[in-house]
């Protein structure tokens, strides 16, 4: 059963693509070959890297897919890609030649609401330190990140978040408006 898949990319290192626009740029066309439609991709946007002060400007998009994979060949798909482009998994939210989070999948909620609840709502002290050992979804940092939000919003301005009962747009509006604002478009 084909599904709509969000994912979000970003980029603020050089990789064996090129620089980081070259790099999501490849990462797209690269996500594209294991998809089941071709890809609705939003414009690219430069954002500053967060936390504040940890790398340079990160290149990001979100493009939409239908696929039939499962959540988790998915991820591990896109573990493979972002292997592809050199990347090394050494400090959580730390300078990346390529990131592609697994935004939402349909309405699934994985592995179940009151997991997805608990990292929802983790402390960002905690959400420094510690990462997920199972995937979570919906993305449980949406409705925090501009930089996903903005572009998101490109490509599925009226997906529903199964958990809020939220549209993208409803989430985006939300953020505070100079999050939003440091989400620049950038031209290709």
């Amino acid at each position: 059963m084909s599904r709509k898949t969000l994912i979000a990319l970003g980029s603020n290192e050089l990789s064996v693509w090129g620089d980081a626009r070259e790099t999501v740029q490849k990462g797209i066309s690269r996500i594209a070959e294991i998809a089941d439609s071709t890809p609705d991709c939003s414009q690219f946007y430069a954002t500053p890297a967060f936390p504040a002060g940890s790398g340079p400007a990160f290149v990001n998009a979100v493009i939409a897919i239908e696929t039939d994979l499962s959540p988790q060949n998915l991820l591990a798909a896109l573990h493979t890609i972002e292997a592809e482009a050199g990347r090394v998994r050494e400090t959580r939210w730390g300078q990346r030649t390529l990131d592609l989070d697994l935004i939402a999948m349909g309405d699934c909620v994985l592995p179940d609401l009151a997991e997805f609840m608990r990292w929802r709502d983790l402390p960002l002290v905690e959400q420094l330190a510690k990462a997920p050992s199972e995937l979570i979804l919906p993305h449980p940092r949406i409705q925090d990140r501009a930089f996903v939000m903005v572009p998101l919003c490109d490509v599925a301005p009226l997906w529903v978040h199964p958990v809020t009962g939220l549209t993208a747009s409803e989430i985006c509006a939300a953020l505070p408006a100079h999050d939003r604002a440091e989400v620049v478009p950038i031209g290709l």
